[in-house]
């Protein structure tokens, strides 16, 4: 993305608050005259007090005062507002990348690491604050000083005019060249930069693999190579730049002294009075003062650059799942009934992970989803609730295809408990209610009971209020199996999706709280992905996938007398046995025991 395309667009940015932006533009334009006028005041004082009389040199100084009085009022205008816009624009920015990030196909996600996202959307609104900020502190006036200035040195002294064109071009060619030689390694560098981050949260998320493998000082290893690597690829970028500022000022020093020499000549020739001169070499060094000021945000930008194209690379990435012009939605009264009408989906074109999915499960109705790992099961309940859309037929609730729905409005009505339980760095009654935002205590504690975890939630020492550690890490498998269980619970939603949701629990806990889901499921459409045998036995449609394509449907012993790969599945052990009541009943007769004990 060109430089100055990525400028006007980090300016564009500004839109919402465009007023206040006015305002401060017309602040610079008034310091720029400033900029202009005092060196032409000072001209005309040195002119009048080297005349016999002096009386025009008070005039001069006069309004020398009130120039100056004013620059300094429209200084303190931009310093003010000029910082609380850029403070309030960053965190509207962060707010609008985080809202159209979260809400960006889970393939964008998994493709991108998280530390990688926290990088761009840090890194890249932090430069977007330093870019607002100069532009209403320093390039905009600067811009219109060098606009102003340079027509009017023309028209004063063309030939001294012409040392000071000469310079800007040498600025300007002494930049592209640096921007040409350094821009693909500074792109390497950003990169090396996101490898660092995505490797420091790999870690931080996995910091007890990496200390029960003895990982440390190989990871360790790792990040110092990595930041090898970035100055290696940091310091040719660094020297090429550093010669362009030698290069700069070694310009401006020879600029000002070919100035004095040319104004001494024409002074000698009576070609330029002593005024004019003093008020051309200072109105030369306000201008070469403004122009290594745009140089060094030249430098600036350039090594924002890459940050900020990844940031509005996030920002331009399209959100493939959104709502239909006048999408409506979902009934209050719905029943549930849902159907797949020839439906196919791939994350890859050529490799369909779904093929021509049709079936239809009753309102209310139970369906087990079985096949080999692989088979589709997890991708074809996705595109329920439109985690993806497919590329061939559609997915129909009670006969309103889901497209036509608002996708708030659809999940709203979906309830799902997935095989990673996905909880927050919160507290355990924030994290439950994610599934009903306006959960009265009473309400979440009826959940957790149902979903046996309020045994284990009273004893923790804030109970409800207990903070959960990241991704989970302070509870049990099992425990937070339960959590994301009571949360499905909660949202109470018409159809039910059990995505593998008993898996990590042992058979007894799982015996538990068997009997609330079966509560939870009556008069819901559910569908289960099925690994325990009481599941499978008691769906009303049992669909076996393979290969993304559905090869068998039926009820458990029509599925068995057909001898096909779900009998295959089932004489191989692949549906676990349910825990014995007797087992149930000792596991809860010792919890109810160590509960006494405690108490």
């Amino acid at each position: 993305m060109p430089i100055l395309r990525i400028y006007f667009r980090v300016i564009a940015l500004l839109r919402p608050e465009r007023g206040l932006a006015i305002i401060l533009a017309l602040a610079n334009l008034s310091l720029a005259g400033v900029f202009f006028l005092e060196p032409w005041l000072f001209g005309r004082v040195v002119q009048a007090l080297s005349d016999k009389g002096h009386g025009d040199a008070w005039r001069y100084i006069g309004w020398w005062a009130v120039v100056g009085f004013a620059g300094v009022l429209a200084s303190v205008l931009v310093s003010l507002y000029s910082d609380r816009l850029a403070h309030r624009r960053r965190l509207a920015v962060i707010a609008q990348f985080f809202e159209h990030s979260i809400g960006l196909p889970l393939a964008f996600h998994g493709q991108h690491h998280t530390g990688r996202l926290l990088r761009i959307m840090h890194t890249g609104s932090s430069n977007l604050f330093s870019i607002w900020l100069g532009f209403f502190r320093e390039h905009l006036s600067t811009l219109l000083t060098i606009f102003v200035m340079v027509p009017v040195a023309l028209h004063m002294n063309w030939k001294l005019a012409l040392l000071m064109i000469a310079l800007m071009v040498s600025f300007a060619v002494f930049n592209a060249i640096a921007m040409r030689r350094t821009h693909k390694a500074q792109g390497d560098v950003e990169q090396l930069h996101h490898a660092i981050s995505e490797r420091v949260g790999d870690v931080f998320g996995n910091v007890m693999v990496v200390q029960s493998f003895s990982r440390i000082s190989a990871e360790v290893a790792a990040i110092k190579g990595l930041v090898r690597k970035v100055l290696t690829a940091q310091y040719p970028v660094l020297r090429g730049w550093a010669w362009l500022s030698v290069a700069n000022r070694a310009a401006s020093t020879l600029t000002i002294v070919a100035m004095f020499a040319l104004g001494a000549s024409l002074n000698g020739k009576g070609q330029a009075p002593i005024g004019e001169i003093i008020f051309f070499v200072g109105f030369s060094m306000q201008l070469i003062s403004r122009l290594e000021q745009f140089a060094s945000f030249i430098s600036s930008l350039f090594f924002q650059i890459p940050s900020l194209s990844d940031f509005f690379a996030v920002l331009d990435t399209p959100a493939v799942i959104h709502d239909e012009h006048m999408a409506k939605d979902l009934p209050a009264d719905l029943r549930g009934e849902v159907a797949f009408e020839n439906v196919s989906f791939g994350y890859d074109v050529s490799h369909p992970a779904i093929r021509h999915l049709s079936f239809r499960v009753p309102a209310g109705g139970t369906a087990a989803i079985v096949g080999p790992t692989g088979a589709g099961k997890t991708t074809a309940l996705s595109l329920l609730y439109r985690a993806y859309d497919p590329s061939e037929g559609r997915i129909t609730i009670d006969g309103i295809d889901i497209r036509t729905v608002g996708v708030h409005s659809l999940r709203e009505h979906i309830a799902v408990v997935f095989q990673d339980p996905g909880l927050f760095y919160r507290s355990i009654a924030d994290n439950l209610r994610i599934g009903k935002p306006d959960a009265t205590d009473e309400e979440l504690q009826a959940a957790a009971e149902a979903a046996d975890a309020h045994s284990f939630v009273i004893v923790k020492p804030d109970g409800y209020a207990t903070l959960v550690a990241e991704r989970g890490r302070s509870l049990s498998g099992g425990e937070r199996q339960r959590l994301s269980i009571a949360r499905a619970m909660l949202k109470d939603a018409p159809i039910l999706i059990l995505d593998e949701a008993t898996s990590a629990l042992d058979n007894v806990t799982e015996a538990r709280i068997q009997r609330a889901l079966n509560k939870l499921t009556q008069n819901r459409t559910t569908f289960v992905i099925a690994h325990r045998l009481s599941t499978v036995r008691n769906a009303d449609i049992i669909l076996v996938l393979k290969d993304g394509a559905l090869v068998e449907q039926g009820r458990y012993d029509e599925l068995v007398k057909m001898g096909g790969l779900f009998a295959e599945l089932d004489s191989q052990g692949k549906f676990v046995a349910d825990a014995e009541a007797d087992d149930v009943d000792i596991e809860e007769s010792r919890a109810v025991e160590a509960e006494n004990a405690m108490g």
